[in-house]
C-alpha cells in the first residue's frame, strides 16, 4: 500500500531504476477537482493517445475532446477511476522524440572547428523549434495536474522519450507524482490492466539511449565532416543531380551494414571458378525412380575421379547396404520477433523492412496486431492464446483451422516453442483483433496482417509428421544414398502457406539386394561463388553481430540507399556503388576495421550493461569515444588511403578544393585565440591560407602565395616550431610563376603559415633566433635570405669559369644551359643555370660580357626571388592581415622575405618608392 507519506514527488534525476507497481494509490495534496486527482497522461503518437483515451471513457460516462496548442495533439478528457482512487484525466501526446541532441552553436557550422573536436564539443538536449508547441501544451496542462502518466512506446527509446516529457512536465511542476504505463497492444484489455498496474519509469533503460544518442552525434559528426569535407569536390561523383549538395555520410550502424554488401560482393568478384567431377547413379524400377548421390560428394582431380569412374563400370552390380527407416519432424517457427517479420515479409513478399515496419506500426495503432517492436520470441505462461486464437475462428480463410486449433479432439495444439530471446517489455507480434480485410488496406497491410495471424496459428500448432527413408549402395566399394519421404500429417503446413514440405517417394529396398543402375555417370561442374545478399541475409548479419536494434535495423539499410551507397534490385538483393565500394576499401586499406561489426557490437553490449545497471554511463560513453577518437585521428593520418581508392572509381574534380587532400587540414593550434586550430583551406577564388577554424570569433589568418597550385598538410610534424604540433605543408608551384631554378615541390614549416608570432617586428634579435632575418624557427645556416648572397658569391665565381667564347661555367665546374624567360617583365630575356638541380647559380646572358656588368647581373641575380613575385602584383607572396603587428609576408617558396620597405613593412618595394613615405 503507497500512502500519502510514500508518494514523494519525482524528479527526472530521482526517478528510481526499477519499475515497482502501484498499489492504491493515494497522492499527497490531491485537487478536488471534479471529485478526484488530475492526472495527466502522454502518449507517444496522437493515433495512441485517442485510441487510449476512447477505451479508458467508455467506463467513465463519456469523452471530451479540445485543441491543444500543437493542432496535431489534441487534448482529451474523461473521467476514470485508479484502484479505487477517482480521477479527472487528460491524455494528449508527443510526436516521438520531444527533444534533439546537438552541438552548441559555436560547433555545428562544419567549418567551426577542426571534427576531432567534437569528440569534447559541449552538447545540449533541447526542444527544437518546431516542437516548441508541445511543450507549451504539455506545459499548461502539467501545472493543473497532480499526477503525470506515461503511455509511450514500452522500449528503450520509448523510455528515453518518457524522461524528455518528465524534464518538460517537472519543470514547471515540480510536485508531479510520475508513473509509468506498460502496455503492448491497444486491447481493452491490456490498456486497463496497464493503468491499474502502474510502474515508475526506469531511469537505466533512458540512460542506454542516452549513451547511444551521443555516441552517435559525436562519432557520426566528426567522421561525416572529415570525409565529406575532403572527397566531396576533389572527385566527379556520378550522382543524379548536384553532387555539392551530397553529404558522404558515415554512422557507426551505417558503415557496419554497408560493410557487409560490399564483403559479399568482394567475396563474389574475388571468386575463381574452379572444375569438379561427380558420379551419379539411379534407378527406375515398377515402384518409380531412386536417384542415388555419391558419399564423396565430389572431387576436384580430375584423373582420381576417372579411375574411380572406371572401377565402378568395370563392376557396376549396386548391392543395398543398410535401409533406415524414420519418422522426420518438421517444426513450426517460433514466435514472432521483429527481426523475423522483416526477414520473412522480405522473403515471401519481397517487401522492404522499412516499409513493412511502416505498415506494422499502422496496423498497431489500428489495434489490429500487438507492438511491432520487440526481441522477444517466446510468449509468457500468463498469457491466454487461446482467447488469441478464438478471436481468428470465424475468418473466411483461416477460421476453420482456427476452429480445428480449439477442438481437444483433433490434438492439433501444442504450446509454442521458445526462442530464447526476451526483452522484458514486450511480448512477441500477435493479432490482437480480429479482421477480414479493411476497407482502407492497402495490399500490403493485407498480407503484413496475414503473415502475423497465419504465423501466430503455426506457432501454437503441431509439427508436420513425415516417414523418410534412407537406401545406402555399395558399388566396387564406393557408397552412394538415396532418401524419400512420405507426408502423414501437414499440421500446422495447413495454415503457414509460406513453407512446403513435399513429398518425394523412392522404392522399396531390401538389405543385400543387388541390382544394375539404370545409369551411371561421370558428370563435371563448377564451383559457383555465394549469391548477393538479399534483405533477409543482411538483417541476419545485422542481427547476428549486433548492429542496431530490432527497431533501427531497417533506417541503417535504407540510409545506405539513400546516400548511394549501395543498390537492391527486384530480388531485393544488394550491391555496393563505385561509392559505397571506394568508402570501405579506402578504410580497410588504412588497416582500420571501421567498416566491420566489432566495434558497434561491443557498444550495443555496453549499452545493454547500462540499461541493466552494470555499467555506468559516463563510463560507457568516456571508453568508447577515446576510442573512436584514436580511430578518427589514424585515419585522418591516413586519409590519402581514401584518395587512392576513389581515384580507381572516379575522375578528379577541377573545382575549387578539388585539387586540396582536405578541405579543412589541421596545420597547427591558433596562437591568437588559443581555442581553436589553424587550418589549410582555399578560398573561392582558389587562393590557399591558413585560418583559424574558429572564424568569425577569430580572425587570425595567413595568405599563402598566389602561385600555389597544389598545397597539402602532411604527417611530417616540424620540431622547431612551437607550441606544436606544427605539421608541415607540401607546396607544389605552377612551373611559369616560379623564379628560375626552383623546385615546383616545396615542403614548408608550419610555422610560417599558421604562427602570428613569427611574424611580429621586433626591433631586437630574440634569443634562439637566425642572425640574419630574425625569425626563429630556423638557425642561421638554414635561412632563406641568404641564398641571395650566394647567388651573388656563384655569380662572381662564374666570371673566372668562363673557359671559352660562348660558354659559361658554374662555380662547380659543369657548362650552364641557357634558358629563356618567361615572366611578365622579362619574357624572351635568356639566363644561364646550372644543370645540377642542387645548384642554384643564375645569370643573366646579356650581363656576362663585362665586369660592371657581371656585378650588376649578380644583384640582379640576387633579387630575382622577390622581384619575379612583385612583377605579378604581390600574387606570389603572403597578403597583408587586417593588423601590422600581425603581417607575415612569405616569399614564392613560402619562407620570409628578409628585404622589406622600413617605412611599412612590404618586401614588394623599398622605401624610396613606398606610397607612405612622408606621411
Amino acid at each position: 500500500m503507497i500512502h500519502d507519506s510514500d508518494s514523494s514527488h519525482i524528479n527526472p534525476s530521482n526517478i528510481v531504476h526499477r519499475a515497482h507497481p502501484i498499489s492504491n494509490p493515494s497522492p499527497r495534496g490531491a485537487m478536488s477537482a471534479r471529485g478526484g486527482t488530475w492526472v495527466l497522461n502522454v502518449a507517444e503518437k496522437p493515433s495512441v493517445a485517442k485510441s487510449v483515451a476512447e477505451i479508458l471513457s467508455r467506463s467513465g460516462g463519456g469523452l471530451r475532446s479540445r485543441e491543444g496548442r500543437s493542432r496535431y495533439n489534441r487534448v482529451f478528457e474523461f473521467d476514470y477511476s485508479i484502484r479505487g482512487q477517482r480521477c479527472h484525466m487528460l491524455m494528449t501526446s508527443v510526436t516521438g522524440h520531444l527533444m534533439e541532441l546537438e552541438f552548441e552553436d559555436r560547433y555545428r557550422k562544419w567549418h567551426s572547428c577542426d571534427p576531432a573536436d567534437l569528440y569534447h564539443a559541449p552538447v545540449r538536449k533541447h526542444v527544437p523549434q518546431d516542437k516548441l508547441d508541445l511543450k507549451r501544451t504539455l506545459e499548461e496542462e502539467a501545472r493543473k495536474c497532480q499526477w503525470l502518466v506515461l503511455w509511450l512506446d514500452c522500449d528503450r527509446e520509448g523510455e528515453n522519450i518518457a524522461f524528455e516529457v518528465v524534464e518538460v512536465c517537472t519543470a514547471v511542476n515540480h510536485h508531479l507524482n510520475v508513473w509509468r504505463a506498460h502496455f503492448s497492444a491497444l486491447t481493452d484489455r491490456e490498456i486497463h490492466e496497464a493503468v491499474q498496474n502502474l510502474v515508475r519509469p526506469n531511469k537505466l533503460f533512458s540512460d542506454a539511449v542516452d549513451v547511444r544518442q551521443e555516441i552517435d552525434l559525436r562519432i557520426g559528426a566528426s567522421f561525416t565532416r572529415f570525409q565529406t569535407m575532403l572527397l566531396k569536390d576533389a572527385f566527379i561523383l556520378d550522382f543524379p543531380g548536384d553532387d555539392r549538395n551530397i553529404v558522404l555520410s558515415y554512422g557507426p550502424c551505417q558503415f557496419p551494414t554497408l560493410g557487409f554488401i560490399v564483403e559479399r560482393y568482394w567475396e563474389i568478384q574475388s571468386h575463381e571458378p574452379e572444375e569438379f567431377w561427380t558420379i551419379n547413379c539411379s534407378h527406375t524400377s515398377d515402384n518409380g525412380t531412386a536417384a542415388f548421390n555419391w558419399m564423396r560428394g565430389h572431387l576436384f582431380d580430375y584423373t582420381c575421379s576417372v579411375i574411380i569412374y572406371e572401377m565402378c563400370v568395370q563392376e557396376p552390380t549396386a548391392t543395398v547396404q543398410n535401409v533406415r527407416h524414420q519418422e522426420k519432424l518438421k517444426y513450426p517457427p517460433y514466435p514472432l520477433s521483429t527481426i523475423e517479420l522483416q526477414k520473412r515479409a522480405s522473403r515471401y513478399f519481397r517487401i522492404s523492412s522499412e516499409h513493412t515496419m511502416k505498415v506494422a506500426e499502422e496496423l498497431y495503432q489500428a489495434g489490429f496486431i500487438s507492438y511491432p517492436r520487440t526481441e522477444t520470441d517466446s510468449f509468457s505462461s500468463s498469457m491466454d492464446l487461446h482467447a488469441i486464437v478464438r478471436e481468428q475462428d470465424q475468418h473466411p480463410v483461416w477460421g476453420s483451422y482456427a476452429v480445428q486449433l480449439l477442438n481437444p479432439e483433433t490434438r492439433l495444439w501444442r504450446n509454442p516453442g521458445n526462442g530464447g530471446h526476451d526483452d522484458k517489455a514486450h511480448p512477441p507480434i500477435h493479432p490482437t483483433k480480429f479482421s477480414a480485410g479493411e476497407a482502407s488496406w492497402s495490399h500490403n497491410h493485407h498480407r503484413i496482417y496475414e503473415l502475423v495471424v497465419r504465423h501466430f496459428l503455426a506457432c501454437v500448432s503441431q509439427p508436420a509428421v513425415g516417414a523418410e527413408t534412407t537406401v545406402e549402395i555399395d558399388i566396387a566399394g564406393e557408397q552412394f544414398s538415396a532418401s524419400g519421404r512420405t507426408i502423414i500429417a501437414k499440421n500446422f503446413l495447413d495454415v503457414y502457406r509460406f513453407e512446403s514440405w513435399g513429398d518425394s517417394i523412392i522404392p522399396m529396398y531390401t538389405i543385400g539386394q543387388q541390382f544394375l543402375p539404370t545409369s551411371l555417370t561421370l558428370d563435371s561442374g563448377v564451383t559457383r561463388p555465394p549469391p548477393l545478399l538479399s534483405e533477409s541475409d543482411l538483417l541476419s548479419c545485422m542481427d547476428k553481430a549486433g548492429i542496431g536494434t530490432d527497431a533501427t535495423m531497417h533506417d541503417h539499410i535504407k540510409k545506405c540507399l539513400d546516400r548511394h551507397y549501395a543498390t537492391k534490385d527486384s530480388n531485393t538483393r544488394f550491391s555496393p556503388t563505385n561509392l559505397g565500394e571506394a568508402l570501405v576499401m579506402g578504410y580497410d586499406e588504412m588497416g582500420y576495421e571501421l567498416w566491420k561489426p566489432y566495434l558497434r557490437s561491443m557498444l550495443e553490449c555496453d549499452m545493454k550493461s547500462v540499461s541493466m545497471g552494470t555499467k555506468n554511463k559516463s563510463e560507457v560513453l568516456e571508453s568508447c569515444l577515446q576510442q573512436m577518437k584514436a580511430c578518427f585521428l589514424d585515419a585522418r593520418l591516413n586519409k590519402v588511403k581514401l584518395f587512392e581508392a576513389m581515384g580507381i572509381f572516379f575522375e578528379r574534380s577541377n573545382r575549387s578544393g578539388g585539387d586540396t587532400v582536405n578541405a579543412v587540414e589541421i596545420v597547427r593550434p591558433c596562437g591568437v585565440c588559443h581555442e581553436s586550430n589553424m587550418a589549410l583551406k582555399r578560398n573561392s577564388n582558389g587562393h590557399f591560407m591558413v585560418g583559424c577554424l574558429s572564424y568569425p570569433l577569430c580572425r587570425n589568418v595567413v595568405w599563402l602565395p598566389g602561385a600555389i597550385l597544389e598545397a597539402a598538410v602532411t604527417s611530417q610534424i616540424c620540431l622547431s616550431c612551437s607550441p606544436g604540433p606544427v605539421f608541415k605543408i607540401q607546396f607544389k608551384f605552377r612551373r611559369l610563376e616560379i623564379p628560375p631554378n626552383y623546385d615546383v615541390d616545396y615542403l614548408a614549416r608550419g610555422q610560417r603559415a599558421g604562427d602570428p608570432s613569427s611574424s611580429s617586428q621586433s626591433g631586437h634579435q630574440r634569443q634562439g633566433s637566425c642572425a640574419h632575418c630574425r625569425q626563429t624557427s630556423h638557425s642561421s645556416n638554414d635561412c632563406l635570405s641568404q641564398v641571395s648572397r650566394t647567388h651573388g658569391v656563384h655569380s662572381r665565381r662564374s666570371q673566372n669559369s668562363r673557359n671559352g667564347p660562348g660558354q659559361i661555367c658554374c662555380h662547380c665546374g659543369e657548362p650552364c644551359t641557357l634558358r629563356t624567360a618567361n615572366t611578365e617583365n622579362n619574357r624572351g630575356r635568356k639566363f644561364y643555370t646550372c644543370q645540377s638541380r642542387d645548384c642554384d647559380f643564375f645569370l643573366w646572358e646579356d650581363n656576362a660580357d663585362d665586369e660592371g656588368s657581371r656585378r650588376h647581373g649578380a644583384s640582379r641575380g640576387r633579387s630575382g626571388r622577390s622581384s619575379a613575385s612583385s612583377r605579378r602584383g604581390g600574387r606570389g607572396r603572403g597578403q597583408r592581415l587586417t593588423h601590422p603587428d600581425s603581417v607575415t609576408f612569405v616569399s614564392a617558396t613560402g619562407e620570409p622575405v628578409s628585404g622589406r620597405c622600413y617605412v611599412c613593412g612590404d618586401p614588394s618595394h623599398f622605401a624610396n618608392a613606398c606610397q607612405n613615405r612622408g606621411r
